[in-house]
């Protein structure tokens, strides 16, 4: 696991993250402490990874379709 805060994690850093913090509370081998530690650090990681996706479907959304159904650029969006 890094060191590196949630909030500046890419998407993919997050993801692989909570699979290393998921393996670990699945392999029941950390003491109580820790695990609720990992599960908490766990819920911020799927919360990071669901705003990144949140993030990404706005974007897609906002593609501007030309006359001929093709993308002809995109919108600006707000992630609110």
């Amino acid at each position: 696991m890094t060191g590196k805060p949630i909030e500046e994690m890419s998407f993919e850093e997050a993801m692989a993250e909570l699979e290393q913090v998921v393996a670990k509370l699945e392999g029941g081998q950390a003491a109580l402490d820790e695990s609720i530690d990992l599960y908490e650090r766990g819920a911020k990681l799927r919360e990071r990874c669901e705003a990144r996706l949140k993030d990404a479907e706005l974007r897609v959304q906002k593609i501007i379709q030309g006359a001929n159904g093709d993308a002809a650029g995109t919108e600006p969006f707000d992630a609110e």
